[in-house]
């Protein structure tokens, strides 16, 4: 059985990967310790500063935790005699836009801190001779949902569960996502098997959504039907506008962050693996809006 070295283990994705992979033989780093993981056979690093949307963060925290930290962790991993390293990067330390869709070829070209932070760390990591008996995995999922996340698609929810219109269905846009089931069932193949070459990899849902899709999906799970108004999108941008001076909740860069498009290939790590995704997009999405039913 694989012994197994988590970092960042109180977060939404160390929990499932506790719950998904057992606790029995999971070692969580505790927050101030030395990286003792000599012990250990797998490492699988998700301690790290997330994206702050509120923009009231200090940009130098997330280059001492998503970089510098990283480092550390690598450098153990590097020293030790732990075979398999899994660290958690992001889509976002490659682009915050995408025209077509994202592939692993794309040129990085981070805007914001939190994805410079975590381009630095992919950097360092990919700087380093790796030992031939050693695998390494830097996985970018996009945006991560499932039951106990409190991320922008429960912000959407609580939106949307309100039974007011939805506005803004004359904008089409294809938006990938990342169920948790999916991201704990590549995590899980990543540790289990040794074909599976080392590199950096997308992880995606199969499916790419508009946000009108994501709205009926949410009506779906309170047995519902989507109400979904096609406003011209000339009177929609002109109060996005308007919110823009009156501090309104439409402003033109919300509207934006709702109707654009973030389409990820995960065509890599399906290739690498050769087996289908645990759960489809929808499926994925049902699962994470009907824990919002029962919480709320």
């Amino acid at each position: 059985m694989n012994q197994i070295y988590i970092t960042g283990a109180n977060g939404f994705v160390g929990n499932s990967v506790i719950n998904y992979l057992g606790i029995e033989n999971i070692f969580k780093h505790n927050r101030g310790d030395d990286f003792n993981i000599s012990t250990a056979s797998v490492v699988i690093h998700l301690a790290g500063k997330a994206h702050d949307f509120k923009k009231t963060s200090n940009p130098e925290e997330y280059y001492q935790v998503n970089t510098e930290l990283t480092k550390e962790v690598f450098d153990a991993f590097l020293s030790s005699d732990t075979k398999v390293f899994i660290t958690l990067s992001s889509v976002k330390a490659v682009a915050d836009e995408v025209e077509r869709f994202l592939t692993e070829e794309h040129t990085p070209d981070p805007i914001t801190h939190y994805g410079k932070s975590k381009l630095l760390a992919e950097e360092y990591i990919l700087s380093k001779k790796i030992p031939k008996d050693k695998r390494v995995y830097i996985l970018r999922p996009c945006m991560i949902h499932g039951p106990g996340n409190k991320g922008n698609l429960n912000l959407l929810y609580k939106l949307a569960s309100k039974r007011i219109p939805w506005p803004l269905g004359s904008f089409e846009n294809k938006r990938s996502f990342c169920s948790i089931d999916n991201l704990m069932f590549i995590i899980k193949e990543l540790i289990e098997r040794d074909d599976i070459p080392s590199g950096v990899y997308n992880v995606a849902d199969d499916e790419a959504l508009s946000t009108n899709d994501v709205i009926s999906i949410l009506a779906l799970s309170q047995n519902r039907k989507a109400n979904i108004w096609k406003l011209p999108k000339g009177l929609i941008k002109s109060l996005a506008k308007l919110g823009d001076v009156l501090r309104l909740p439409l402003t033109t860069e919300r509207l934006q962050k709702l109707t654009e498009s973030y389409f990820v290939s995960n065509q890599k790590i399906k290739t690498a693996i050769g087996k289908p995704l645990s759960v489809s997009a929808k499926d994925g999405l049902l699962k994470t809006f009907n824990s919002f039913n029962k919480s709320a």
